[in-house]
């Protein structure tokens, strides 16, 4: 014996086999749209800080980098010089040590827990002896979030392209001493010829110095 479906039975089979699809289009598109806002709001964010930053190297204020550094802050700049939080503030009353105006551009933030990444593009303006110089590059910024907002931990700079009268690499600006902490030194690593010390005899277990 055969048995028919009914035909409203049949329209609603076929309804939801037709629109099914459309669902979970509809679904994914809420998902990537919601994934985006959120993105777009964690680079806001990390924007705000950002600019926190450049005006505090801007303006000289000490106060203001205070913030948004972390007591144990190291940086890379695009010349390999390595800094600590100290040394960043101490640089800001050395003449020509700091440009005379930064601006950083998020291009990108993750976050993972109380920890963000962010990448983004920089530009240094230097007024030095020979004229401008502008430094165009690209940088990373580790940041904790603390009682006190996000407070950068790491930070690495890579110069892409400079310009200005100034722009000839003898003409960059060295990085200038102060009375701040020295920067850590990594350990098990030869210091080169600029060392007050020779490098241990190979297949010694000194460690070098």
């Amino acid at each position: 014996m055969y048995r028919f479906v009914k035909m409203p039975s049949l329209i609603v089979l076929c309804c939801a086999f037709l629109f099914t699809p459309a669902v979970k289009i509809q679904a994914q598109a809420i998902s990537n749209a919601s994934n985006t806002q959120d993105a777009q709001k964690g680079v806001r964010e990390m924007q705000e800080v950002e600019d926190r930053w450049s005006d505090a190297v801007t303006k000289r204020d000490q106060y203001g980098l205070e913030l948004v550094l972390a007591p144990q802050f190291i940086g890379i700049s695009s010349t390999g010089d390595v800094t600590t939080r100290d040394q960043q503030i101490a640089r800001l009353f050395v003449r020509d040590a700091e440009p005379v105006s930064l601006e950083q551009k998020v291009i990108s933030a993750r976050f993972a827990g109380n920890v963000a990444i962010v990448n983004g593009t920089y530009v240094k303006h230097w007024k030095l002896a020979k004229g401008p110089l502008d430094e165009e590059g690209v940088y990373s910024h580790v940041y904790e979030h603390s009682a006190r907002g996000w407070v950068c931990l790491n930070a690495q700079q890579t110069v892409v392209a400079e310009k200005g009268k100034a722009a000839a690499p003898e003409e960059r600006p060295k990085a200038k001493s102060s009375d701040a902490a020295l920067p850590f030194h990594i350990p098990l690593i030869y210091k080169g010829p600029s060392s007050n010390k020779p490098a241990p005899a190979p297949g010694s277990n000194e460690p070098p110095s």
